[in-house]
């Protein structure tokens, strides 16, 4: 009989060990997973912060002069009407005489072509995603097409394509950016969080002089 309680007393501290090991063993294996998680999650967030002010930092140094041109390929085209589409139907036409007297055709269309290989890596990584579905993007190439033909000379129309490109890029940052919060919308967070933590004290402040009142009213009895 004694032998057999023993027994007993000897495997139930056993299976209490087993136990209380087995739950310091799971306990360290959440809190080992929980912590990465947590350090991922701020490292995304930090970089979501990071990735919006490299690109408002970038919108801000844009324009005619900083567009990349040196990666832009241009070619020429005989436009819808010879010397465009803002001449009237009588220069048109002295216009086409002339050519086919000469033998040639007015080539005054440009078209703009930028390689999204080429420009992706020039520009931040927010406004990526709004290039690749602009309009002006040619599935096949993998390239923004821009054409301009409001022109007669060539160069003019290049330059309206070079616009068009400012513009594109302007605006695709704009639609990514979010919004800055305006200087009366911070002070109006920070009145309405002082506001909060001034009430939340003097909440407290009041509770603990109630329980201080109970207290001294206890002691008089």
């Amino acid at each position: 009989m004694f032998l057999l309680v023993f027994f007993l007393c000897v495997t139930s501290t056993v299976l209490y060990g087993i136990a209380r090991l087995q739950h310091h063993v799971l306990s360290m294996h959440c809190r080992s997973w929980r912590i990465p998680c947590v350090y991922s999650l701020r490292r995304f967030v930090s970089r979501a912060d990071q990735d919006v002010q490299i690109a408002r930092d970038w919108l801000k140094t844009l324009n005619a002069k900083t567009v990349p041109r040196h990666i832009c390929e241009v070619s020429f085209s005989r436009s819808s009407g010879p010397g465009g589409q803002n001449v009237n139907k009588s220069v048109q036409l002295h216009l086409m005489i002339n050519s086919m007297l000469i033998g040639s055709r007015v080539n005054s269309k440009a078209t703009l072509r930028v390689p999204l290989d080429a420009l992706l890596p020039m520009i931040p990584r927010l406004i990526h995603q709004p290039l690749r579905e602009s309009r002006y993007l040619a599935d096949r190439s993998q390239s923004l097409v821009i054409q301009a033909d409001e022109e007669r000379k060539q160069t003019n129309n290049v330059e309206s394509c070079y616009d068009k490109l400012l513009h594109l890029l302007q605006d695709s940052a704009k639609a990514a950016i979010p919004g800055e919060t305006s200087r009366e919308q911070r002070e109006r967070v920070h009145k309405l969080q002082r506001a909060s933590n001034e009430g939340r004290i003097k909440a407290k402040k009041q509770h603990s002089d109630k329980k201080n009142s109970r207290r001294g009213s206890k002691h008089d009895d």
